[in-house]
Formats: structure tokens, sequence, C-alpha cells
């Protein structure tokens, strides 16, 4: 097992027995992955292997694990590189950043070794949250070793106005070529967005204890917190999506969460990947934005209604791959 890292259970409000470990990627990048085991007297059905979004890390899921860990699944949770405690790529470690968008998959590498070296139950199932859902898509046409998959608002396309769309495309591209790409992107704030925002302007959560949930943990501990994506980052990232949309569905059941007030990523190209997915569902959530794990009690009893059973009807260990 790889060096104990810093896991902080003042912040992540999440169940007994939470630990993190520093891993390296293939490429020499140090990465950090946590994980929340079932308590003894859980009867334990196998382990959720959380892809967190652009800007997060891992103790932001230790919420989300109580009610996991409480059905039986146990928790792991990632560090992608340039956020986090992971190795950030800039001097400027506010700005979001990527050498290229396969590099995450590197970082799902390492992870898997470590939920091999602690051997966390199987079957295991994928959890991917906004650009973790982008990394999750990606990892499952590589042959991620999961039994199913569950999405929550992914970023399979950001969402930008029609008129503004080639000028992103462009903006993006030729910065990138004329040795712009470590330049923040137009709007962005070096700040972390719970912290630039006020509730009421906010996109991500209509429930105002999640938000101050966010914003503590940030406040506390201001060495997990990230800003908006360099030039760089923004072209990969809308050349990752264009080339996940042209791609088949993958042969892996999936579900995924969609809320209505969603306006972050592109709704019309989730709604499109699920249409075209045989195995896959998608469910709509009306009065929730970006966050639907962390948004207002109903809406999110709605996602654990409808996650658990998921999970356990594809959890038979046959149904794995291997891993």
């Amino acid at each position: 097992m790889t060096d104990q890292a810093p896991f902080f259970s003042d912040v992540d409000e999440g169940p007994a027995g939470g630990q993190a470990v520093w891993c390296t990627a293939a490429d020499g990048v140090r990465i950090r992955v946590g994980w929340w085991p079932v308590a003894s007297d859980v009867v334990g059905k196998g382990t959720v292997l959380i892809f967190p979004g652009r800007t997060e890390y891992i103790e932001k899921y230790g919420r989300d694990a109580v009610d996991l860990t409480a059905a039986g699944y146990t928790v792991l949770a990632i560090d992608w590189r340039g956020q986090g405690l992971a190795d950030r790529t800039m001097d400027n470690v506010n700005i979001g950043h990527v050498g290229s968008f396969p590099d995450y998959q590197l970082d799902v590498g390492a992870a898997l070794g470590v939920a091999r070296a602690a051997d966390l139950p199987k079957p295991w199932h994928l959890l991917g949250h906004s650009m973790g859902g982008c990394i999750g898509l990606r990892a499952l046409h590589e042959g991620l070793p999961v039994a199913s998959a569950i999405f929550s608002a992914p970023m399979w396309g950001i969402q930008l106005k029609a008129a503004v769309r080639p000028v992103a495309w462009g903006i993006a591209r030729v910065g990138s070529h004329l040795g712009l790409g470590n330049m923040m992107s137009p709007g962005m704030k070096e700040a972390p967005y719970p912290l630039e925002f006020a509730f009421k302007a906010n996109k991500l959560t209509s429930d105002r204890d999640f938000y101050d949930y966010m914003r503590r943990q940030l406040t506390r501990q201001p060495e997990l917190s990230l800003g908006g994506p360099s030039l760089h980052w923004l072209n990969l990232a809308l050349a990752e999506c264009r080339d996940l949309m042209q791609r088949a569905a993958p042969d892996v059941h999936a579900l995924t969460f969609l809320g209505e007030d969603e306006a972050i990523v592109d709704s019309a190209q989730i709604r499109a990947r699920m249409e075209s997915w045989p195995s896959g569902a998608l469910v709509m959530l009306p009065a929730a934005r970006h966050e639907v794990l962390m948004e207002a009690p109903a809406i999110r009893q709605a996602v654990f209604a409808r996650m658990i059973p998921f999970l356990d009807a594809h959890g038979a260990p046959d149904r794995s791959r291997t891993a």
C-alpha cells in the first residue's frame, strides 16, 4: 500500500473510517485517493468509484458516502491531477489545467491500483459527476472494470450560447497555439466558485445547507481550492466532449441524473447520449441544478431512491468485468 495522505475528517461529514493515500500515476504525477468503508455491522455489496467534477476533491463526497455505505457500498473518490491535494501542473495553482485529457486516464489507472491493493469489495460501480462523467465515459470505452455506471450531470458538452460556442472554440484553440493556453479562460476567476458567488446567484444547488457545506470545506481547508480553467483545458475539454459524442454507447448498464435547471453542462448532449444508450436510462429532476447529489432533501432522496436499487440490481459478481 502507498503512503498515507491527509484526509480532512473535520470537514467531510462522512462515515467513520475515512482515509486517503498518495499514489503515483504512470507519468509520475502524484494524486490522492480516499475511501470510506462500510460499517462492520453492514453487509457489503461492492464499491462505488466516485469520479469527481472539475475543481472537486475527495471530502466533498462525504455526505454521499454516508448514504452509500449505509446501503452496503464502500466508496472510493479521487483527487484528479491539478486539483484537490494532487499535484498541480501550473505555477499558478488557482488555474485548472491538464496537459492532455488522456492524462486523466492515468489517474484512473492509479486509483484502480489503490482499490486493488486495498482489496475494496467487488463488484465495482462508477459514479461520475460533471467532468468526472466525461472522464468516466472515456474510461468505460477503455474497459473500466465496473458492473454499472451512474452519471450526475455529466460533462458530455459544455453549456455555451449558440453565438458564443464558435468564439469559445476559436479562443481556446488559437490561444493554445499562440502559447497562451496557460491563461485563465475568459470570464473565469481564480477564487473557487462557492466562495466567489453568493448562494442566491449560484448555479450549483438550490439547497443553502449544501452550499454552506461546500463553503465551509474550502474556508477551513483552502489548499483544496481551485478557480477557473485554463484556455488549454477548455480547448481539450471541448474536443473530448465532441469525440465522445461521436462514439457509440459502451456496453454497460447506465443511469444518468440531470436537473431541469442545469446551467453548466449541455443538457441537449446528455439527452442525445442517453437516447442512444441501449441499456441506459435518463432521470430528469425538476427544480434541480448542477449538483444533483447535493440538492434539496426531496430531490436528493429521489436520486438515492433510484440509485441504490439500480446498484443492487446490477451488482451480481458475475456481471463485473475482470479487473
